[in-house]
């Protein structure tokens, strides 16, 4: 029984980081997911010179993957876009 709420408890706290996390990387880069659509996220990751410009090769690789799925799932026209002041 202990066991089971201890991993009932570990996996509600890694659920809730795992949202927090990517959005508080794209607070320190002062990226908003919705001023860009998808392709141009797309686009940022692709190209050296647009992740540098907004500070993206600064971030370790796993980083640099969990701040792209989020501001690409939350890009202006994602099915929830999320805008400056949302975050």
């Amino acid at each position: 029984m202990r066991i089971r709420l201890i991993l009932i408890f570990l996996f509600s706290v890694s659920s809730s980081l795992g949202e927090r996390i990517p959005k508080e990387i794209a607070t320190k880069l002062s990226l908003n997911p919705g001023a860009k659509a998808m392709m141009q996220w797309e686009r940022v990751f692709k190209s050296k010179r647009k992740m540098k410009k907004y500070k993206i090769d600064t971030l370790k690789e796993d980083e640099r993957k969990i701040l792209k799925e989020y501001l690409i799932s939350h890009s202006a026209d994602s099915d929830k876009p999320q805008f400056a002041g949302e975050f």
